[in-house]
């Protein structure tokens, strides 16, 4: 039962994902600016420079780390490592405080490095540098000859464990050497170290330019991290140095900038680098600059150096100079901003992740990262903490506590037989991350994983009640996947598994006992530490679940069988083993046991149907949510077939509540009024939710175009005289057959069809155009469908539950249905009936808005009347309409279609009063063109309009086409009396009254009406002629079109 996963690497900064997921979430943020070799470089560099007057870093005497151990490679330390170290590294193999607090093994060989002997070549001037040469492992660097080896020194083995080469480290200690020039007591946290950098390295002392370029990048980056992106304080975003500095990072990408001592951009970087990290807060100034002290920037560089504590060859162990190594980069601390109490708080995450990193092999690693937990837990009581410090170690606590409570929750599948033994130092974790959080209300998110279970970080921690909750948990998880393998499968209650339930019950039974037993024998004795009825708690666990178990499968049954006698025998047997084990437990407890035991309610195997029932009832409203969320997920909106054109996932579900239905009424049994209205409640809500499905379509608004600027038309403008130019007359004009044809030419179901020509398909010539309908508004019209579908579904349903729910017996389904009619009741599902005629309503405002505004926005919108009215009419619009009418009739059904024609004429109309109030500069229009456009209009009409088995009568088009005749008909008035009219309809609206000294502007309210005052200015917006220009250009000052 056990699982084992191999985590993130030692070095890594943020949780990788393995297989099964990522397995230690990185709790201090992101850096996503900087890489993990750039982030370890750079804490190196400051490393060195903090340390650079510490033996072996600069001119003095290196300290070296003596051994009584002999190397890898078998040979002898040689006298360098007989002799005691200065520095104080001497037998720390044996003697180190920190390892020796910590209980950490020691490592098996010394770091050494080979040492020059006679005869041998002459050091490079790097190795000189540093006082040795050689590898950088003990053994490494021998050769034919014999070489003599001796321990490396603490800024060899740093170096050495951050994976930085020796011509590196020269590099940066001359840096250091030219840029303390007279400097040399200078603090570290005085020295802005990049720009220093920056400063004083040239790109002649890189291998390529490209090397250059990517190690100045990386400079910029960290400056740009500590600075800007992550500073310790506040950063003004109208910082002016902070955006200058922005801006010479961005120009870095594409090529190096100069560094030149007569830079001008090396100037400027200087400059606004200095300005930002010598930023102080209310108080006496320090000298300390601010540059890498910001979180999370500071919690990554100290990370990375508190990993080399680790020996590079064993991950498991801690090298055996760790005294010293911290001793070094507690340096750092100034210049990072890490004091002693954020320093424990990184140390025991550093600990900690190691042991996540190497595989949880090494149990020494988490029981140091424990003893550290008694020291952050001492610092979280003290009162001076920084706000710095409680953000790292809230992050930490709540990273590492949902780690151990992860396993613990289900810990029978992460400890077995075999790492059993592990499970005690995860619980010791679990419970002291808990006990830390909860003690100091001010961490927050400090939850863990209970947040799930309602305990807030402020409740009075209990070692008790978070054991009980592992317990029940994991117990609970088990369990089931015990159930899950019994019963091959969780199955649905329509769906039936090939073994016999009642069989599959009564090995569950059997199987509880032995997991039960198995508990006991195992997890019990290390769980007694901290509970103490442990057994007790795990058998009222299994009890409760096996009773869920239990009434389910009760209720999938309609009467009592042999079989399910001996499911409840062997249940009996079950509960008085359970019961045996918890009182045996319980013997010693404080109360006897008695709260545990009030918990185990007995098996009511006699319980009444009315309870069976109503589980009955919530099992099948589960499984129509669970069909309705499936269709959310998958549904495509594609038609069933031809036949059957709405969704499948509307079959399927009201399919499923007819079952549901039936089925209930199968069941006989008396008073059934209340668990009628129980499903029917249900069922109510379902089809509302799903009906709230399929009307999220969007909204009709989002296809209408945005309303142009309002300018005045000048006479023969610029775009009119263009349009003249460049317009090709329509020969086509107007239909004879349509105009003079009588309304019954309008919408016909039987004539909506395309004609189809010898040898051609539908559309195929001038005259029939293909509809121009897109495969969106299409689904809409699948939405339509479906709704009208749930609709007639609905009611059948709610007669059944009408009929059987009536007073007196309860007749049979099978009763005829005529005697059903009779017998019919009150409704059910009123708010659902009303949900689905509000949806339906709005699915086809929003399909007509779309075709109208959308598909045909080419041949409408966009080109009636563009240039000119008489060479823009509306004949191929009208075309291509009846086209996608046609297309319309043919894919929704009957009951679908007058009320999607219906909101198509009203988009159109509405299309058609966008073209003359709204249409942009490219059009305009003159008194002449009134009859046209009236014509036009008519004709519009007479396409909606119909008689006999027609969808649309003409009383209906002629109500919905007021507003537009009313607006057609200002079209025909003089510029002078659209004026007067106006400037009475505006003054009367804003509460001038009759007042004409000024006439406000109206506001645009987009409904247009014959008498909207809006509405008469668009009309001399777009009116042609000199009274209206000249009338908007003294009462408005409105702009030429251009």
């Amino acid at each position: 039962m056990g699982r084992r996963r191999r985590c993130l690497s030692a070095g890594s900064f943020v949780d990788d994902a393995e297989e099964d997921g990522a397995e230690l979430e990185w709790p201090f943020g992101r850096l996503d600016e900087i890489g993990r070799d750039e982030l370890r470089a750079t804490a190196y560099e400051i490393f060195f420079t903090a340390c650079r007057s510490s033996p072996g870093f600069g001119g003095r005497t290196p300290s070296y780390h003596n051994t009584s151990e002999t190397t890898a490679t078998g040979a002898g330390a040689g006298d360098a490592a007989g002799r005691p170290s200065s520095g104080g590294g001497a037998n720390m193999g044996v003697s180190s405080r920190i390892k020796r607090a910590l209980g950490l093994r020691t490592r098996r060989a010394a770091h050494m490095r080979p040492m020059t002997h006679l005869g041998s070549p002459a050091m490079s001037p790097a190795m000189s540098s540093l006082g040795g040469g050689g590898g950088a492992m003990g053994g490494a660097g021998s050769s034919a000859g014999k070489v003599k080896q001796r321990p490396m020194t603490s800024a060899e083995i740093m170096r050495q464990q951050m994976g930085v080469t020796e011509l590196k480290e020269t590099r940066l200690r001359k840096t250091l050497v030219r840029t303390l020039v007279g400097q040399a007591g200078k603090r570290a946290e005085a020295i802005i170290l990049p720009l220093e950098l920056l400063r004083h390295l040239k790109p002649s002392e890189f291998n390529d330019p490209q090397e250059y370029h990517l190690w100045q990048r990386r400079q910029l980056k960290v400056l740009e991290a500590g600075l800007i992106l992550h500073p310790s304080m506040p950063l003004d975003r109208m910082n002016t140095a902070a955006a200058r500095f922005s801006d010479i990072v961005g120009a870095s990408e594409l090529r190096p900038i100069d560094a030149g001592k007569n830079s001008e951009t090396m100037r400027t970087l200087c400059n606004c680098v200095m300005a930002l990290a010598w930023r102080t807060q209310v108080g006496p100034p320090v000298e300390v600059c601010h540059w890498a002290d910001g979180f999370p920037l500071n919690m990554y560089l100290y990370l990375a150096l508190l990993r080399s504590i680790f020996d590079l060859r064993d991950e498991t162990v801690v090298l055996d100079e760790v005294d010293e190594l911290l001793e070094l980069i507690k340096k750092t601390w100034s210049i990072i901003g890490i004091n002693r109490m954020i320093h424990n708080v990184c140390f025991t995450w550093v600990l900690f992740e190691q042991y996540i990193a190497t595989g949880q092999v090494e149990p020494d690693l988490i029981a140091a990262a424990l003893a550290m937990l008694v020291e952050v837990a001492n610092d979280a009581r003290r009162p001076d903490r920084e706000p710095g410090y409680v953000r790292a170690l809230s992050a930490a606590l709540a990273t590492m506590q949902g780690w151990a409570e992860k396993r613990l929750l289900e810990y029978h599948d992460w400890f077995d037989k075999v790492t059993i033994g592990m499970m005690e130092n995860v619980l010791r974790l679990a419970l002291s991350t808990a006990k830390i959080i909860s003690e100091d209300s001010s961490i927050t998110g400090g939850a863990g994983v209970f947040a799930e279970f309602g305990t807030p970080a402020s409740t009075k921690f209990s070692l008790v009640n978070r054991v009980e909750q592992y317990i029940r948990t994991s117990m609970k998880s088990t369990f089931t996947k015990v159930f899950e393998n019994e019963n091959g499968k969780i199955d649905s209650m329509v769906v039936e598994v090939d073994e016999d339930p009642n069989d599959t019950l009564v090995n569950l039974a059997k199987e509880t006992e032995k997991l039960a037993m198995f508990e006991k024998e195992n997890y019990s004795h290390i769980l007694k530490r901290w509970h103490p009825v442990p057994t007790a708690v795990a058998a009222v666990t299994l009890h409760h679940c096996f009773g869920i178990v239990l009434k389910q499968h009760l209720e999938r049954v309609t009467g009592l069988t042999n079989e399910l006698v001996r499911v409840l025998h062997t249940a009996g047997k079950l509960e008085k083993k359970l019961v045996q084990m918890a009182v045996e437990d319980s013997a010693e407890a404080e109360d006897g046991g008695k709260r545990i035991m009030g918990e185990m309610m007995s098996f009511e195997v006699d319980s009444v149907i009315l309870n069976l029932m109503k589980n009955w009832i919530d099992e099948r409203l589960r499984m129509g949510r669970e069909c309705a969320f499936r269709a959310k997920e998958t549904e495509t909106w594609n038609p069933k077939s031809k036949s059957e054109p709405y969704a499948q996932s509307a079959v399927d579900l009201m399919k499923l509540a007819k079952v549901t239905v039936d089925e209930f009424f199968e069941i006989q049994v008396g008073g059934r009024d209340e668990l009628v209205q129980k499903l029917a409640d249900g069922l109510d809500s379902l089809f509302q939710d799903y009906i709230s499905f399929v009307a999220s379509c969007g909204s009709k608004q989002s296809y209408i175009p945005a309303l142009p600027q309002l300018t005045r038309c000048n006479q023969d403008s610029m775009v009119l005289q263009l349009w003249k130019k460049a317009a090709t007359p329509c020969k086509a004009g107007i239909d004879p057959g349509l105009l003079h044809a009588p309304c019954k030419a309008g919408i016909d179901r039987r004539s909506f069809h395309p004609v189809r020509m010898p040898g051609g398909a539908a559309g195929d010539i001038t005259n029939h155009p293909r509809p121009t309908a897109s495969r969106g508004t299409q689904r809409l019209y699948v939405r339509l469908n479906t709704l009208h579908y749930l609709l007639g579904v609905l009611h059948s349903i709610d007669k059944s539950l009408s009929f059987f729910s009536r007073p007196g017996p309860s007749p049979s389904p099978r009763t005829p249905m005529l005697s059903r009619r009779r017998a019919a009741g009150p409704t059910h599902f009123d708010l659902a009936r009303s949900t689905v005629h509000a949806a339906i309503l709005h699915v086809a405002e929003v399909a007509a808005n779309r075709l109208i505004f959308l598909d045909s926005s080419q041949s409408f919108y966009d080109s009636l009347y563009v240039g000119s009215v008489a060479e823009a009419r509306i004949r191929p619009t009208l075309r291509i309409l009846k086209q996608n009418l046609s297309l319309l009739v043919s894919v929704l059904t009957d009951r679908a279609q007058p009320l999607a024609v219906k909101e198509i004429m009203k988009a159109s109309f509405e299309a058609f009063l966008m073209v003359l109030l709204a249409g942009g500069s490219g059009r305009a229009f003159a008194r002449t063109d009134h009859d046209m456009i009236a014509e036009d209009l008519a004709n519009l009409k007479r396409v909606f309009c119909t008689s006999g088995e027609g969808l649309l009568s003409e009383e209906v088009v002629q109500k919905e086409a007021a507003v537009s005749d009313g607006v057609v008909s200002l079209m025909c008035l003089p510029t002078e009396k659209l004026v007067e009219e106006f400037s009475i309809m505006a003054c009367e609206a804003s509460g001038l009254g009759r007042s004409m000294e000024r006439v406000p502007m109206p506001p645009t309210t987009g409904r247009w009406h014959r008498s909207d005052p809006n509405t008469v200015l668009r009309v001399l917006c777009h009116r042609n002629d000199d009274v209206a220009n000249r009338f908007l250009k003294r009462a408005f000052d409105l702009p030429k079109r251009r």
